[in-house]
C-alpha cells in the first residue's frame, strides 16, 4: 500500500518546478503548503540541526520506490555519471546499478567489462566493498561510484548476495576501461547467415549497426541472427530506429500512452537496411525494455522468429524530468504497447524485491526448462498480422522456446569464472604466445579451425591451483564441464588476440539458443511458421 503522506510530500516537492500554482488544483496547492510548512519548522524549531536537502532527497526516493520499479531519483552530482552508460567511457568495474531499499542492485554487467567477465549477474546485490558492509547503511549513488570506480589495473573486492545462494560470493575485480560500445559482435556464422549482438540501445547503436550490416552484406549475408540476449534496453528512439531497419514503411513499431500523455504511434519509414531476408531474434530473461519493443514489433508483423526464452517484462516508459537544483527524476509517464496492442509489463504489486527477483523465480518454477509452467489465460491472447497467437502480460514469449542448458555447469566451472582465474590465465597465455599465434592464425576462422586449447589445459590447471588452492578439479566436475571450460578459454584467447567479436564467434557454438537459430535457418524449418513473405 502506498504511503499517502509521502506521496503528498512528493507532490509538494514538485511544485517548485512550476512558476505558479493552479487554482483548479486545490489539493495540489494544499499539499505544497503543508510540506513547505514542515520544512520551515524543521529548519527553525527542531531540536537539532537538520540537513533539509537530505530530507527532501530521501522523501523523493521513498515515494518513487513505492510507485513502480523504474521511477528513480538522480541527485545533481550523479546525473552525468548516470548517463555515462549511454554516452561515453570510464574506468571501473563495469556495472549498471540502482540503489533499491538501501541495497546496491546490479541492473546489468556492462558487456566486455571485468564484472561480466567474472560472472557477476543482473539482480546480484552488492553487500560489501573492501570488506565493509554497504547494505542498509544509507549508501548513495556517489558513494557507490567513488568506491567502485578507480584507475585501470587497480583492484577492488566486493561481496555479493545472489538469489539461490546461501553464502556471500566474493569477487576480486581488476578495474579496467569499460567499453561502452553497444554492438558487441558481428560476423558471418555461415556463408549466408550473419550474426549481430547488441548489448544496449544507446546514441551510437545505429551507427554501429549500419557499419556492421554493410560489412555483412558485403560478405554475402542473406539471413540475420540478431542477438538481444541480456540486453537491458536503453533509448526508446533507438529501439524504434532499429526496428525500422526490418519493417516496411508505415508499419507501426510501438505506441505509448499515459494518463497525461496522448497516444503516440511510432511507425517505420521507407528506409531499412534489412527489410528483406530471414530474421531471427535471440532473447532471454535478461532482454528488457527497448529489446522487447524490437522483438514485439518483429513478432507482431510476422517479420521474423523470436527464439530463446521469455523476456524480462518491462513495458513502462520513463521521462527525464529536471528539478531546480540540477537533479533529475526518471519518472514513469507512459506504458508502451506492441503493434497488436500488447502491454508486456509484468506485475510489480508485491514490491521491488519481488519484482527484480522474479526472473530468478523462473528457475524455481521450472519455466527455464518448459513453458508449461506459465499460466496464459485467454485474456492475454493477441494475434499477429498473419493470425498467429502471441501473449501479453509479462514479457515477449518466444516463437521457438529453447530451455536453459545446465548440463555443462559445475562448481569447478563457476569458480574458475567467478574468481577471474580463467580470464587471467587467458591474458597470460595470449601475451606469452601472441607473436606465434598471430603468425600461425591470420584470422578468427583459421584460429577456430586449427587452434587446440587442449594442449594448454595442464598448464591451466596448475595455474589455477597456484592462484587459489581451494579450486577443486574433481573428476565429476571436470567430465561435466571440460568442453565448456575449453571453449571459454579458447574464446578468451581469441578476444585477446583480436576483439570482443572474436570471443562470440568462438564461443557461441557452445550455446543451444544460438545453435537452434542456425538449425532453423539451415534446415528451412524457419519457413514453417506462417511468417511474412521473405524477398531476396
Amino acid at each position: 500500500m502506498k504511503r499517502l503522506s509521502l506521496v503528498v510530500a512528493s507532490l509538494a516537492i514538485f511544485t517548485s518546478i512550476f512558476a505558479q500554482t493552479d487554482e483548479n488544483q486545490p489539493e495540489f496547492r494544499k499539499a505544497a503548503e503543508k510540506f513547505t510548512a514542515l520544512l520551515y519548522h524543521l529548519e527553525n524549531s527542531y531540536v537539532d540541526s537538520v540537513e533539509l536537502e537530505e530530507v527532501v532527497d530521501e522523501s523523493i526516493r521513498e515515494v518513487l520506490s513505492e510507485l513502480d520499479p523504474h521511477s528513480v531519483y538522480i541527485p545533481a552530482k550523479d546525473v552525468k555519471k548516470a548517463n555515462e552508460g549511454l554516452e561515453g567511457n570510464f574506468e571501473g568495474i563495469g556495472i549498471q546499478f540502482n540503489i533499491l531499499k538501501d541495497t546496491i542492485i546490479v541492473v546489468s554487467p556492462i558487456a566486455g567489462g571485468p564484472s561480466e567477465t567474472l560472472g557477476i549477474m543482473a539482480g546480484d546485490k552488492i553487500v560489501s566493498i573492501e570488506g565493509e558492509n554497504v547494505a542498509g547503511v544509507g549508501i548513495t549513488n556517489s558513494d557507490v561510484t567513488s568506491s567502485l570506480r578507480g584507475d585501470k589495473g587497480s583492484q577492488v573486492t566486493v561481496g555479493i548476495r545472489r538469489s539461490g545462494q546461501n553464502k556471500v560470493l566474493v569477487f576480486d575485480i581488476i578495474r579496467d576501461e569499460i567499453p561502452l560500445y553497444s554492438l558487441d559482435a558481428s560476423y558471418m556464422a555461415t556463408d549466408k547467415i550473419g550474426y549481430i549482438k547488441i548489448n544496449r540501445f544507446s546514441k551510437t547503436t545505429m551507427d554501429e549497426f549500419h557499419a556492421a550490416i554493410k560489412s555483412l552484406k558485403g560478405q554475402g549475408m542473406q539471413d540475420l541472427i540478431l542477438d538481444l540476449q541480456g540486453n537491458g534496453g536503453g533509448l526508446l528512439e533507438t529501439s524504434r530506429q532499429l526496428a525500422d531497419e526490418f519493417l516496411d514503411a508505415q508499419k507501426m513499431i510501438v505506441y505509448t500512452e499515459g494518463r497525461s500523455y496522448p497516444k503516440r504511434e511510432m511507425t517505420a519509414t521507407s528506409k531499412g537496411e534489412f527489410e528483406n531476408g530471414r530474421l531471427i531474434v535471440l532473447t532471454n530473461e535478461g532482454s528488457a525494455s527497448a529489446s522487447e519493443i524490437v522483438s514485439g514489433a518483429i513478432q507482431d508483423w510476422d517479420r521474423g522468429l523470436i527464439v530463446g526464452r521469455r523476456t524480462f517484462g518491462k513495458g513502462l516508459v520513463q521521462r527525464p524530468i529536471p528539478l531546480p537544483d540540477g537533479s533529475y527524476v526518471r519518472l514513469t509517464t507512459q506504458k508502451y504497447y506492441t503493434p497488436s496492442g500488447r502491454c508486456i509489463q509484468k506485475p510489480y504489486d508485491d514490491g521491488l524485491e519481488a519484482y527484480y527477483s522474479e526472473k530468478f523465480d523462473r528457475y524455481e518454477s521450472g519455466e527455464l526448462w518448459s513453458l508449461d509452467s506459465l499460466d496464459l489465460p485467454d485474456s492475454l491472447k493477441f494475434e499477429t498480422e498473419n493470425g498467429r497467437v502471441v501473449y501479453g502480460g509479462g514479457g515477449i514469449i518466444p516463437d521457438v522456446f529453447v530451455p536453459l542448458d545446465t548440463t555443462t555447469s559445475s562448481d569447478l566451472n563457476n569458480d574458475l569464472i567467478r574468481k577471474g582465474i580463467m580470464n587471467s590465465f587467458a591474458i597470460t597465455y595470449t601475451n606469452k604466445n601472441r607473436k606465434k599465434l598471430l603468425k600461425e592464425f591470420s584470422d578468427v576462422n583459421s584460429f577456430i579451425a586449427g587452434f587446440d586449447i587442449g594442449s594448454a589445459m595442464a598448464d591451466f590447471q596448475e595455474y589455477s591451483q597456484k592462484e587459489d588452492e581451494e579450486i577443486d578439479w574433481n573428476e565429476e566436475d571436470l567430465n561435466k564441464s571440460q568442453e565448456m571450460i575449453k571453449g571459454r578459454l579458447m574464446a578468451l584467447v581469441a578476444r585477446n588476440l583480436w576483439d570482443y567479436s572474436a570471443y562470440y564467434q568462438v564461443f557461441n557454438p557452445y550455446w543451444s539458443t544460438y545453435n537452434k537459430a542456425l538449425e532453423l535457418l539451415q534446415e528451412d524449418d524457419y519457413n514453417d511458421f506462417n511468417l511474412a513473405e521473405t524477398k531476396f
